[in-house]
Order: structure tokens, then C-alpha cells, then sequence
């Protein structure tokens, strides 16, 4: 393992940050030094704190004409060597998807920080959503994984996106930070500590960099300039990056292997939170901004004698569906609370064998907390 505890680039304490300008110092806190982006409502926020920080800490920025050219130009600098990112909302996530099935397929270790909104098409621009979870998983064409993470808070914010790399450099991947307008001009406190464990890119000379025999199926990393016979390409390739688009063993070995990393180590990545699940008779299955409203109906429920619970999905892709299979055995319902028309509600019912509903709201507000006490109250 490449896991290194080091110096934060804050000084340890108390800050008051937005959820943008959080995932901007979390970016930075992990070594991304490197960012590629084009304004985009309501992300714009850590465009402009990395141009500004990156003079500090000795990175790159670029301001990009567009999106697609955004994430390209993110996927070359990774290949030259750096940790980097890109963050958009709606419209912009939706032109990078050629993109991410590229980086997918060429195991490129990169960061998304999609801010979602109301969609879809331009939708409102300035109002929350959370309709592009779906999207994350199935955006490009063909079969790979990916990681999706669900913060919840400005300190989510800030820790996910330290994670968020942590993540890409461990597996190859791409991986997003799926905010939500809401986390992300929401203002609270941050506490940051004097160190940050990050995971530094594995290299190991002569081998290839496309194929392993190791247990994880994550090969070792090269960068363009360290005297490795490179070649990286979006067509089937076999270990060493050489095309082999008309051999069907080849891109059998490549797709398994490029999902199985991911898959295989589900356990390790997909992570939950819970509260109240013991003795539960409704569970509330809630994510990002969404499981706010949903602690705190729950709690409102408790105190009056309502047996509720709440799993929290920290990690959508993997999906987590362990835990789901937990609380489907032990509950008697389930509700899925979402800014959306149920995306990952269709999830759980796979996996949870109890009833299971909806609470579906596309308004551009926030779900309150009522509105969830009110179903579940419906429910029992």
C-alpha cells in the first residue's frame, strides 16, 4: 500500500467555508495540483478558489473553453504525472461522458466534482437537485465502474474530496463527489487536522501498465517522461497498451478486469452510516443533502415513540448493497427520500427484501423534514 501521512496545506483548526470552497482545500490537502474547468452555476465557486490557491501551493490551473476540453485536458495531465481534477454541474457533466468511458477504459485516475441542480436540459440553474446519480454509473457507453461519493456536509465536502483521490489513485478510476447545490453554498464549520493521509500513485519499472497479476487488479501507474514504452489508447489493448480491436479474448480480459477491480473490492469502498437501525420497524434510506431532513425527521419520529431508523449511503457506486440486504431483513419498510424521481430507489428495491417507497420531489427545493415524518407516519 502507498498510504502517507502528511502536512496539511491548512493550518489545523476551525474554519467557516462553503461547501465549494471546502472541496477546493480538500483537493488541495490530497495533492491535486492540477485543474482543468469552465464556470458552471452552482460549481463555479471552486473554480475560483483553486485559481486562486494553486498560486500558493505551486499548481496549474486552466480555464478551459469548454467541458469536454476541461476533462481532456484533466486526463492528459494525470498521464504527465499529476493528481487532478475538474468539478460541473448538469449540462457540463453531461459533455464529459465520452470522456470518463475513456478514462474508464485507460484506468485513469481522475476527480469530478459534479454539483447537481435541477435539471434536466439547463432546468434552473440556481435551485438543488440530485438527478445525476444514474448518470455517474451509466453516463458512457459500454460496461465499467466507477465511484461515486455523497456528502452530506461542508466537512464531507472537504474530507470526501481527500478521499475522492485517495480512491482514484488506489484503483484507477474515475471518481465524483456528487454535491448537491444545497451542501454546496451551504456555509458551516470545518475542522481540519494538521495532517492528511493520501495515497500516492504506485509505480514499478518495466512492468505493464495494463494488466497485473496482483489480487486488487490494479497495475502500476507510469507517466508519460519516465523512460516506460507508453501507449494509451481508448481501443481494446492488451497489458501494454497495444490495440487489439478484432481480438475477443483481449477485450474480454480487459472489460472483466476493469469492472472486477472495483467490484471485488465493493467491501472495501462502499461505505454507509446508520442511526436508530436496531429494533427499526421503518427505515429511512436517505443520501447527500437529503439525509439531513432525514436525521432529523427521524429523530423527531423517536421522541414520539414511532420506531424509526436511518441508513446513510456515503458511497452510491458501489453501491452498497450489503447494508441494504441488512436493513431489508430486519425492517419492516423502507423509505427513500430523494430530490429526484427515484433513482436509487430502484436500487434498494433490488436488495431489500421488505416494502419499499418512494418520496420523490423535483421542485428545486430541499426535502423538509416534515415532509419525511409525514411518510413515515403515512407508512406505519
Amino acid at each position: 500500500m502507498s498510504f502517507q501521512e502528511i502536512k496539511g496545506t491548512l493550518p489545523a483548526g476551525s474554519y467557516y467555508f462553503s461547501g465549494n470552497e471546502a472541496v477546493a482545500e480538500g483537493a488541495i490537502a490530497a495533492g491535486c495540483r492540477y485543474y482543468a474547468g469552465y464556470p458552471i452555476t452552482p460549481s463555479s465557486e471552486i473554480m475560483e478558489r483553486i485559481a486562486v490557491r494553486f498560486k500558493e501551493v505551486g499548481g496549474v490551473f486552466m480555464q478551459m473553453e469548454d467541458e469536454l476540453a476541461s476533462i481532456c485536458s484533466v486526463i492528459g495531465a494525470v498521464w504527465a504525472g499529476a493528481k487532478a481534477m475538474t468539478a460541473t454541474s448538469g449540462p457540463g457533466f453531461s459533455l464529459m461522458q465520452e470522456a470518463i468511458g475513456y478514462a474508464a477504459i485507460t484506468e485513469t485516475p481522475l476527480v469530478v466534482v459534479d454539483i447537481q441542480r435541477a435539471g434536466p436540459g439547463t432546468g434552473q440553474a440556481t435551485r438543488v437537485g440530485s438527478g445525476d446519480y444514474m448518470q455517474a454509473k451509466w453516463g458512457s457507453h459500454g460496461d465499467y465502474q466507477v465511484i461515486a461519493l455523497s456528502p452530506w456536509s461542508v466537512q464531507e465536502m472537504y474530507e470526501h474530496s481527500i478521499e475522492a483521490f485517495n480512491l482514484a489513485e488506489q484503483y484507477r478510476v474515475p471518481v465524483f463527489v456528487m454535491g448537491e447545490e444545497a451542501v454546496a453554498h451551504l456555509r458551516e464549520r470545518l475542522e481540519v487536522q494538521a495532517t492528511v493521509r493520501v495515497f500516492n500513485r504506485v509505480k514499478k519499472h518495466g512492468t505493464p501498465p495494463f494488466g497485473t497479476d496482483s489480487m486488487d487488479g490494479v497495475p502500476p501507474m507510469p507517466a508519460f517522461g519516465e523512460g516506460e514504452r507508453l501507449l494509451v489508447t481508448g481501443s481494446t489493448h492488451d497489458e501494454f497498451g497495444i490495440r487489439k480491436t478484432d481480438d475477443p479474448r483481449a477485450h474480454a480480459r480487459l472489460v472483466e478486469r476493469i469492472n472486477n477491480k472495483i467490484l471485488a473490492n465493493r467491501g472495501k469502498i462502499a461505505n454507509t452510516e446508520s442511526w436508530y437501525l436496531d429494533g427499526a420497524e421503518v427505515v429511512v434510506v436517505a443520501y447527500g443533502f437529503t439525509a439531513r431532513s432525514a436525521l432529523f425527521a427521524v429523530e423527531l419520529l423517536r421522541k414520539t415513540g414511532k420506531r424509526a431508523g436511518l441508513l446513510r449511503l456515503k458511497t452510491i457506486w458501489p453501491f452498497p448493497e450489503e447494508a441494504i440486504r441488512d436493513v431489508g431483513r430486519s425492517a419492516r419498510k423502507v423509505l427513500v427520500p430523494e430530490m429526484n424521481r427515484g433513482q436509487i430507489l430502484g436500487e434498494v428495491m433490488k436488495y431489500a427484501r421488505c416494502e419499499v417507497s418512494g418520496l420523490n420531489q423535483t421542485n428545486g427545493e430541499i426535502i423538509h423534514p416534515q415532509r419525511i415524518v409525514r411518510e413515515v407516519e403515512a407508512v406505519l
